[in-house]
């Protein structure tokens, strides 16, 4: 089958943010069953959202690391803060975004992203600065 342009550009914009050896494993990971899921996700949220200029990915960053923090998503916040680094998001900006959703996603919430954000963001360190 055929990607679409859209697919095309979700794919890139996905791969720039989560990181290429992230999304192809998981594309690498579809099966029949979920492989619909997939498609949508890269055509829409990272090609459709994503491709929208308006805001940039470095923004887009840390409004998901809010979003997922409120619905207490562990796994995607956690593949999000690593994007965020990607993206040039700080540490400090990080801790920032957190403590403001301890004031309006709850401490409970607050408490449980900071345990996965810290843990994101050493895996993302040892990565990143060991290839330095």
């Amino acid at each position: 089958m055929e990607e679409s342009e859209l697919f095309q550009q979700g794919f890139a914009n996905r791969k720039e943010v989560l990181g290429e050896a992230h999304v192809d494993r998981s594309w690498a990971n579809a099966d029949e069953f979920n492989r619909p899921v997939q498609r949508l996700v890269t055509e829409f949220c990272w090609g459709k959202v994503w491709g929208d200029e308006t805001l940039s990915f470095k923004t887009r960053s840390m409004l998901n690391i809010a979003m997922l923090t409120a619905m207490s998503q562990h796994h995607e916040l956690s593949v999000h803060v690593r994007g965020a680094l990607n993206n040039g998001v700080s540490k400090a900006e990080i801790q920032a975004v957190l403590m403001q959703t301890a004031v309006y996603c709850g401490a409970p919430a607050a408490l449980a992203a900071f345990r996965v954000a810290s843990a994101a963001i050493g895996e993302w360190e040892k990565e990143n600065l060991s290839q330095m």
